[in-house]
């Protein structure tokens, strides 16, 4: 059962916005990366974007840079990751998921999908008119 539990998403029309969060509720790695990955139908699961939580730098992948924004909150035992997600366009279409990893750097910056170790069960955005 994955640690990371996922919601919000939907269907939206071209320009809207849509709100991903995602909780970790184990804090497995005081200092490690959160990011946001995306897998279209067919297609291979991409790397959307990712923050290092020791200095809350983040990066995105060039297709959404300026549109969507990744941040995270602090709850109660628990760690809340959003993806806020702005002028959606049919291309976002997708599942997206969350994912952790204890290794930072380029690995983070990048998005390095084998080193991410926890996964959320995925959500469905659709953006359609």
């Amino acid at each position: 059962q994955s640690q990371l539990a996922q919601s919000g998403g939907g269907s939206v029309q071209p320009g809207g916005s849509l709100r991903l969060s995602c909780t970790d509720s184990e804090f497995a790695y005081r200092d490690h990366c959160l990011a946001w990955f995306r897998q279209g139908t067919g297609k291979t699961r991409d790397w959307v974007a990712s923050l290092a939580t020791r200095n809350g730098s983040s990066w995105y992948t060039d297709s959404v840079q300026g549109r969507f924004t990744i941040s995270k909150e602090d709850a109660k035992n628990a760690l809340v990751l959003v993806l806020q997600m702005n002028t959606l366009t049919p291309e976002d279409t997708a599942m997206y998921y969350c994912a952790t990893s204890r290794f930072t750097g380029p690995y983070c910056v990048r998005g390095h999908r084998p080193a991410f170790s926890h996964w959320g069960q995925g959500t469905q955005v659709t953006v359609s008119s």
